[in-house]
């Protein structure tokens, strides 16, 4: 993981996820140093060429976090067993359909947190995992948004369809469009892969597919924009939505 302010994120609300960091002797940071000495987290100086431990790509600001990411991700039945029953229609979660591009990932997480999702929904296979670039992408939200672990997307869906929820997939070919809905059920947002969109059985178990109206001359919208759209469209309909406190592994 790179960056201040994703590892302010990390330390403020998970810092037991932070095995060890790398810091430039330029970062004077008095907050992020004050984090690192309440947690007693041990601390190095980056030394020969940091691209090595990121990538040539990342911009770490002379900042780097060794940590665990398995926390992060919470058990699916543990998380389902503290949802009410029914789930109350202020609630939406974002399922990821094997998003492969970790930006998407980490943009989609942002935008969760930013629209009130109570979760994010990962799958185990076929998925970009949870790696720095995600954390950087979401700009620090994956230490605050619960994320949650599915073996299954088919299987999950059936569950919190017994839960309550309505699914709703999202397609540039959904029969319902966006401004259109009126979003009075628990929401679950299925967002498709990049490419080959959201997997024809998982489309079929999808209550409505939703499509975002958009310029004849555009003929799709990326992934993270698509998820982005539809909860901001969520939230004007459920402007007091608050995400319930979910169980940490940690």
């Amino acid at each position: 993981m790179y960056g201040k302010h994703a590892l302010v994120e990390a330390l403020s609300n998970m810092p037991k996820v932070v095995r060890k960091v790398f810091l430039s002797p330029e970062v004077r940071d008095g907050e992020l140093r004050d984090l690192l000495r309440k947690h007693v987290v041990p601390v190095a100086d980056i030394k020969g060429n940091a691209k090595e431990l990121v990538g040539k790509d990342a911009v770490h600001q002379g900042v780097i976090a060794l940590i665990d990411p398995a926390p992060l991700l919470l058990n699916f039945e543990t998380f389902v067993a503290t949802l009410p029953n029914p789930a109350s229609p202020k609630m939406s979660l974002v399922m990821l359909g094997e998003i492969q591009d970790p930006h998407n990932v980490g943009a989609i997480i942002r935008s969760a947190a930013a629209f009130g999702a109570a979760a994010v929904l990962i799958p185990e296979h076929n998925q970009a995992g949870i790696t720095g670039a995600v954390v950087k992408a979401s700009a620090g939200m994956v230490f605050r948004v619960p994320l949650v672990s599915i073996g299954n997307v088919n299987h999950a869906i059936r569950v919190l369809k017994g839960k309550g929820f309505w699914i709703y997939g999202l397609s540039a070919k959904g029969t319902k469009k966006l401004n259109e809905e009126i979003f009075d059920a628990p929401s679950v947002f299925v967002v498709g892969n990049e490419g080959a969109g959201i997997r024809e059985k998982t489309l079929e178990a999808c209550d409505i597919v939703l499509s975002i109206p958009i310029h004849e001359r555009t003929e799709s919208l990326n992934a993270a924009v698509s998820a982005a759209l539809v909860l901001y469209a969520w939230s004007t309909r459920h402007p007091e939505a608050v995400a319930p406190p979910a169980p940490r592994n940690i």
